[in-house]
């Protein structure tokens, strides 16, 4: 990258980001137009504050996903009330067969340190969804463009199979985000595909929640490649089914790939119109 290069496109990256930070943080300066106040829990012994939240075109325009944290711990209530948004989407027929096992601290650095050891000694993964095969044509081709711009702005060279590795082993340890929100489903739902797509849908409004409240989130399956270990220290209960893990924390500025935003095929390429008359 040249020089200076990085340092910029982490500029241009968060600038949009600092605009409504700086909202939330002197929100009486907020004008009518763009002001929208929500309650806050009072964090450290503070009173609660009120304050500005982004609009819905800031947090889905801005958003990306953080791979990068600070150790600061999340207080469990704005995990709470993240949560709670999230729950607000959509299911099929309302049936929310979602839960959520948000784990931190000493079991988290259990989860983290078995299923790292398992996947390094080759103990074949035990995710509980469907993989499906390998990816081919367009969708390898995107798989392979993220992960470019990711190893760049990392500065990890085709042949630096260190650093590469390095890259392996921070997914096996869910980012070492201070939270992970693993999102399970009820057994009995198993056989329905609607459950997993609205498992997508809670998810989706999760991170997008999550990064309105200053927060950053990825979502991910690596850190729950091997379910046992998961399941041991989640405390996750027979009747459920792990679905998907979200890392969760405060964003690292600093840290390079925060920076990447993935590129989206365009509207005209996965969209068809019918009946419009044009």
């Amino acid at each position: 990258m040249r020089p200076g290069g990085l340092k910029e496109g982490l500029r241009r990256s968060w600038r949009s980001r600092g605009r409504w930070l700086g909202r939330i943080l002197n929100y009486e300066e907020c004008g009518p137009a763009t002001r929208r106040e929500v309650r806050r829990p009072g964090l450290k012994g503070k009173p609660p504050m009120t304050a500005a939240v982004p609009s819905f075109d800031d947090v889905i325009l801005g958003r990306r996903s953080i791979r990068g944290y600070k150790p600061d711990p999340v207080p469990k209530a704005l995990i709470e009330e993240i949560i709670g948004l999230a729950m607000r989407a959509p299911s099929s027929m309302n049936t929310q067969p979602w839960n959520f096992y948000v784990i931190s601290g000493e079991p988290l650095n259990r989860i983290r340190a078995g299923n790292t050891e398992r996947n390094l000694a080759g103990v074949p993964h035990s995710r509980e969804f469907r993989t499906g095969q390998a990816f081919a044509g367009p969708h390898r081709e995107r798989q392979i463009g993220v992960a470019k711009q990711l190893f760049a702005a990392m500065g990890i060279a085709r042949e630096d199979k260190e650093g590469r590795q390095d890259w392996v082993l921070r997914g096996f340890r869910q980012f070492d985000a201070p939270v992970c929100v693993i999102i399970t489903y009820d057994k009995v739902l198993a056989d329905s595909d609607d459950t997993p797509f609205d498992c997508g849908a809670v998810a989706t409004a999760l991170v997008n929640a999550a990064w309105s409240r200053g927060l950053g989130a990825v979502i991910n399956s690596q850190g729950i490649m091997q379910s046992p270990v998961v399941r041991e220290h989640a405390g996750i209960a027979d009747d459920q089914v792990i679905m998907k893990s979200i890392a969760l924390g405060w964003p690292d500025e600093s840290f390079p790939a925060n920076a990447v935003v993935s590129e989206r095929k365009p509207v005209a390429e996965a969209t068809v119109f019918v009946g419009f008359g044009d």
